[in-house]
Protein backbone atom coordinates (compact mmCIF):
# COMPACT_ATOMS: atom_id res chain seq x y z
CA UNK A 1 0.00 0.00 0.00
CA UNK A 2 1.39 3.39 -0.99
CA UNK A 3 2.18 5.76 1.81
CA UNK A 4 -0.14 8.73 1.84
CA UNK A 5 1.24 12.18 2.41
CA UNK A 6 -0.38 14.31 5.07
CA UNK A 7 -1.96 17.30 3.40
CA UNK A 8 -3.34 20.49 4.84
CA UNK A 9 -6.84 21.41 3.76
CA UNK A 10 -7.39 25.02 2.79
CA UNK A 11 -10.78 26.75 2.57
CA UNK A 12 -11.25 25.74 -1.08
CA UNK A 13 -10.59 22.07 -0.23
CA UNK A 14 -13.07 22.32 2.63
CA UNK A 15 -15.70 23.87 0.34
CA UNK A 16 -15.17 21.06 -2.17
CA UNK A 17 -15.63 18.49 0.61
CA UNK A 18 -18.73 20.27 1.89
CA UNK A 19 -20.42 20.28 -1.51
CA UNK A 20 -19.41 16.70 -2.37
CA UNK A 21 -20.81 15.43 0.94
CA UNK A 22 -24.18 16.91 0.03
CA UNK A 23 -24.21 15.92 -3.66
CA UNK A 24 -21.43 13.70 -4.99
CA UNK A 25 -23.22 13.46 -8.35
CA UNK A 26 -22.45 17.11 -9.08
CA UNK A 27 -20.32 17.56 -12.21
CA UNK A 28 -16.78 18.89 -11.88
CA UNK A 29 -17.90 22.00 -13.79
CA UNK A 30 -20.76 22.65 -11.35
CA UNK A 31 -18.54 22.05 -8.34
CA UNK A 32 -15.73 24.23 -9.72
CA UNK A 33 -18.18 27.09 -10.19
CA UNK A 34 -19.40 26.79 -6.59
CA UNK A 35 -15.84 26.97 -5.21
CA UNK A 36 -14.67 29.60 -7.72
CA UNK A 37 -12.09 27.48 -9.56
CA UNK A 38 -11.77 26.27 -13.12
CA UNK A 39 -12.51 22.60 -13.72
CA UNK A 40 -8.93 21.28 -13.95
CA UNK A 41 -7.65 22.66 -10.61
CA UNK A 42 -10.88 21.52 -8.93
CA UNK A 43 -10.48 17.99 -10.33
CA UNK A 44 -6.81 17.89 -9.26
CA UNK A 45 -7.79 18.83 -5.70
CA UNK A 46 -10.41 16.06 -5.63
CA UNK A 47 -7.89 13.53 -6.97
CA UNK A 48 -5.32 14.59 -4.35
CA UNK A 49 -7.89 14.21 -1.56
CA UNK A 50 -8.90 10.76 -2.90
CA UNK A 51 -5.26 9.64 -3.15
CA UNK A 52 -4.66 10.75 0.44
CA UNK A 53 -7.73 9.01 1.81
CA UNK A 54 -9.58 12.17 2.79
CA UNK A 55 -12.32 11.22 0.33
CA UNK A 56 -12.79 7.51 1.01
CA UNK A 57 -15.56 6.89 -1.53
CA UNK A 58 -18.55 8.43 -3.22
CA UNK A 59 -21.78 6.55 -2.60
CA UNK A 60 -25.55 6.63 -3.01
CA UNK A 61 -27.54 6.93 0.23
CA UNK A 62 -30.67 4.80 0.34
CA UNK A 63 -33.99 5.30 2.10
CA UNK A 64 -34.16 2.42 4.63
CA UNK A 65 -37.97 2.23 4.47
CA UNK A 66 -37.97 1.89 0.68
CA UNK A 67 -35.45 -0.97 0.75
CA UNK A 68 -37.26 -2.78 3.59
CA UNK A 69 -34.71 -1.97 6.32
CA UNK A 70 -36.90 0.34 8.38
CA UNK A 71 -36.07 -1.02 11.85
CA UNK A 72 -32.91 0.37 13.46
CA UNK A 73 -31.55 -1.44 16.49
CA UNK A 74 -28.64 -0.35 18.64
CA UNK A 75 -27.02 -3.34 20.30
CA UNK A 76 -24.86 -2.71 23.36
CA UNK A 77 -22.41 -5.57 23.89
CA UNK A 78 -20.42 -6.42 27.00
CA UNK A 79 -17.68 -9.01 27.16
CA UNK A 80 -15.29 -10.30 29.80
CA UNK A 81 -12.65 -10.95 27.11
CA UNK A 82 -10.34 -8.04 26.31
CA UNK A 83 -7.47 -9.55 24.35
CA UNK A 84 -6.40 -8.80 20.78
CA UNK A 85 -7.33 -12.23 19.39
CA UNK A 86 -10.89 -12.09 20.79
CA UNK A 87 -11.32 -8.51 19.56
CA UNK A 88 -10.16 -9.51 16.06
CA UNK A 89 -12.57 -12.48 16.09
CA UNK A 90 -15.43 -10.28 17.31
CA UNK A 91 -14.85 -7.77 14.50
CA UNK A 92 -14.66 -10.60 11.96
CA UNK A 93 -17.89 -12.22 13.13
CA UNK A 94 -19.84 -8.97 13.39
CA UNK A 95 -18.58 -7.76 10.01
CA UNK A 96 -19.92 -10.93 8.38
CA UNK A 97 -23.52 -9.77 9.00
CA UNK A 98 -24.69 -7.25 6.39
CA UNK A 99 -27.43 -6.08 8.78
CA UNK A 100 -24.74 -4.72 11.12
CA UNK A 101 -23.85 -1.42 9.47
CA UNK A 102 -21.71 0.16 12.20
CA UNK A 103 -19.51 -1.23 14.97
CA UNK A 104 -17.81 0.87 17.66
CA UNK A 105 -15.49 -0.16 20.49
CA UNK A 106 -16.58 1.99 23.41
CA UNK A 107 -15.27 3.33 26.67
CA UNK A 108 -17.41 3.10 29.79
CA UNK A 109 -20.02 0.50 30.74
CA UNK A 110 -20.49 -0.97 27.25
CA UNK A 111 -17.62 -2.59 25.34
CA UNK A 112 -19.12 -2.38 21.83
CA UNK A 113 -22.04 -0.56 20.25
CA UNK A 114 -23.54 -1.82 17.01
CA UNK A 115 -26.07 -0.21 14.70
CA UNK A 116 -28.23 -2.79 12.97
CA UNK A 117 -30.86 -2.35 10.26
CA UNK A 118 -33.50 -5.02 9.63
CA UNK A 119 -36.95 -5.24 8.06
CA UNK A 120 -38.78 -6.36 11.21
CA UNK A 121 -38.53 -7.84 14.72
CA UNK A 122 -38.44 -11.50 13.58
CA UNK A 123 -35.47 -10.64 11.33
CA UNK A 124 -33.71 -9.06 14.30
CA UNK A 125 -34.46 -12.10 16.46
CA UNK A 126 -32.93 -14.38 13.83
CA UNK A 127 -29.85 -12.16 13.64
CA UNK A 128 -29.57 -12.12 17.44
CA UNK A 129 -29.68 -15.92 17.56
CA UNK A 130 -27.07 -16.15 14.83
CA UNK A 131 -24.74 -13.75 16.66
CA UNK A 132 -24.88 -15.66 19.93
CA UNK A 133 -24.26 -18.93 18.09
CA UNK A 134 -21.00 -17.60 16.63
CA UNK A 135 -19.30 -15.82 19.56
CA UNK A 136 -19.48 -15.79 23.34
CA UNK A 137 -20.66 -12.52 24.86
CA UNK A 138 -21.24 -11.57 28.49
CA UNK A 139 -24.30 -9.38 27.89
CA UNK A 140 -26.25 -7.88 25.00
CA UNK A 141 -28.84 -5.13 25.33
CA UNK A 142 -31.04 -4.26 22.35
CA UNK A 143 -32.45 -0.76 21.96
CA UNK A 144 -34.95 -0.13 19.18
CA UNK A 145 -34.98 3.34 17.63
CA UNK A 146 -38.49 4.76 17.81
CA UNK A 147 -37.82 7.86 15.71
CA UNK A 148 -34.84 9.15 13.77
CA UNK A 149 -34.62 12.82 14.68
CA UNK A 150 -31.40 13.62 12.84
CA UNK A 151 -29.27 11.69 10.39
CA UNK A 152 -26.38 12.86 8.27
CA UNK A 153 -23.29 11.36 6.75
CA UNK A 154 -21.76 14.81 6.24
CA UNK A 155 -18.87 15.75 8.52
CA UNK A 156 -18.75 19.40 9.60
CA UNK A 157 -15.79 20.60 7.54
CA UNK A 158 -16.97 24.15 6.89
CA UNK A 159 -19.48 26.63 8.25
CA UNK A 160 -21.66 27.48 5.24
CA UNK A 161 -25.24 28.67 5.46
Amino acid sequence: MARREKIELDQVDRKILHYLQHDASMTIKELAEKVHLSSTPCWKRIQRMEENGIIRSRVALLDPEKVDRGITVFLAVKTDKHNAEWSRRFAEVMSSFSEIVEIYRMSGEVDYLLRIVVPDIPAYDALYKSIISKIDLTDMTSMFAMEQMKYTTALPVLDID
